[in-house]
């Protein structure tokens, strides 16, 4: 099993470390990270956008290793060829394209993960990032003449940009709560704490939020306000849901959640788990089902169990818009671990993934019903941009998991309407999947007092 790409395993010097903690981390050198096909047409992209005086651009995979001290010769070892790195990496040029700082990407959970599966303790946490060198006519260009290159090259919602990463890895003290004045500033402070916070909040949301903190008389934290914006975001406005569905002035006997139970209301027949866990829970069967012995963890034998099949299908819509790759591969992940944590504990088996977007343009092949128009938001990917990142990320994260994604869809559509063209500039990504419980399974535990 490697994590990364690379040849031969080489020594490395391993940078000094104080106490417990490593001052700066451990560089190793990966090989490139994009292939010969895909390196022209980054070249050719970045050409495109800031003229013909780039000569060349190499991108190589470098690998930040945070260790608790000085890795003995046979931890450094695994460590090489867990990654397939070469030796330490050192840079006087170009900048470094890697996660934000402060935050942990969902490669370097799962790569930590088998690193300590691997029992290389001494190895706290290892990410990984590129090394772009752009060299123009006079030879490698400093990052600040990149500013126009840069938008190619990284993802601005999941990504940065840095000159160096010797504080990849930096540990800082918690900070105390900050309060919003509301108590003596009003509603405007609220409004102005939206706007620097980017929160996000609707006019009606600061209405909700502003009367709630009156009514126990209490500052809200920034906290609080940053977890509100989360649970009313784009991603998960699972209030509106519930909320009452009125239709030319006349309420509606059901929510649009209501209208989704009805179906299940009115035809219960072979449902165990319905709209009240992660995902639903189907009748399945008696079967004999080939698993490890629990008597001699060494072997496997049959064992007769009621095995039941679980199904879940869910969007992620705006992270998809945004940055598809991750974005459609998040939303897989979230739907597997939906699958896996209904009842007790499931195994999820096959997935799918589906994705609804504006018409293509397809560079030299733009259909005719395909118009030109000027008000795509410009802070979302194109539809061409979806279609070839998303299902990639879509599947790809499914196969890390040994999950396979059987089916796939896609739709196109726009629409002239009242002289605007309508379509899905935002897209939908679906991502579903199932797989087996056992029946003993199938249900929650109460959780005991204390």
């Amino acid at each position: 099993m490697t994590l990364g790409q690379g040849n031969d395993i080489k020594s490395a010097s391993v940078l000094m470390c104080v106490g417990e903690r490593t001052l700066t981390p451990l560089m190793l050198q990966g090989e490139p990270a994009l292939s010969g096909f895909r390196l022209i047409a980054l070249l050719n992209r970045i050409r495109k956008a800031v003229g013909g005086s780039i000569a060349d651009v190499s991108a190589s995979y470098v690998y930040m290793i945070d260790a608790k001290n000085e890795l003995s010769a046979d931890a450094l070892a695994k460590t090489q060829a867990l990654l397939q790195a070469d030796e330490h990496f050192e840079a006087e040029d170009g900048f470094y394209v890697i996660p934000r700082k402060g935050t942990i990407s969902p490669w370097s959970s799962k790569a930590t993960d088998i690193f300590r599966n691997c029992g290389i303790s001494e190895v706290l946490r290892v990410e990984r990032g590129i090394h772009y060198r752009v060299i123009g006519t006079d030879g490698v260009l400093p990052m600040e003449r990149c500013q126009s290159v840069l938008p190619i090259l990284y993802d601005r919602m999941t990504q940065g940009v840095y000159k160096d990463v010797f504080d990849m890895f930096e540990h800082m003290p918690p900070v105390p709560f900050i309060e919003v004045d509301i108590v003596h500033g009003g509603k405007q402070t609220l409004q102005k704490a939206n706007v620097e916070m980017g929160l996000a909040l609707s006019d009606d949301e600061i209405d909700y939020l502003y009367n709630a903190y009156q009514a126990i008389a209490r500052n809200p934290t920034d906290v609080e306000l940053v977890m509100f914006g989360q649970v009313n975001s784009e991603h998960c406005r699972h209030k509106i849901f519930n909320a009452d569905w009125i239709i030319d002035g006349q309420r509606r006997s059901y929510s649009l959640f209501g209208m989704i139970k009805n179906t299940h209301d009115r035809n219960p027949v072979g449902t165990l788990v319905a709209y009240k866990d992660n995902s639903g829970v189907v009748e399945g069967f008696d079967s004999d089902l080939f698993r490890v012995d629990r008597r001699n963890g060494n072997n496997y034998c049959y064992e007769q169990d009621c095995i039941d099949i679980i199904m879940k299908v869910e969007t992620h819509n705006h992270p998809t818009a945004i940055s598809p790759y991750p974005g459609a591969a998040t939303g897989v992940g979230g739907e597997i671990r939906d699958e896996s944590a209904t009842g007790v504990g499931s195994k999820s088996k096959a997935g799918l993934s589906a994705f609804f977007v504006s018409n293509l343009h397809i560079p030299g092949f733009v259909m005719p019903w395909e118009k030109e128009y000027a008000e795509f938001p410009e802070r979302l990917a194109t539809p061409l941009e979806i279609m070839t990142d998303g299902p990639i990320g879509s599947a790809g994260f499914g196969n890390e998991y040994g999950r396979p994604q059987l089916f796939g869809l896609f739709k196109t559509f726009e629409q002239e309407y009242n002289g605007r063209y309508r379509g899905y500039h935002k897209p939908i990504m679906v991502a579903g999947g199932m797989g087996n419980i056992l029946r003993k399974h199938v249900y929650k535990k109460d959780i005991p007092s204390g």
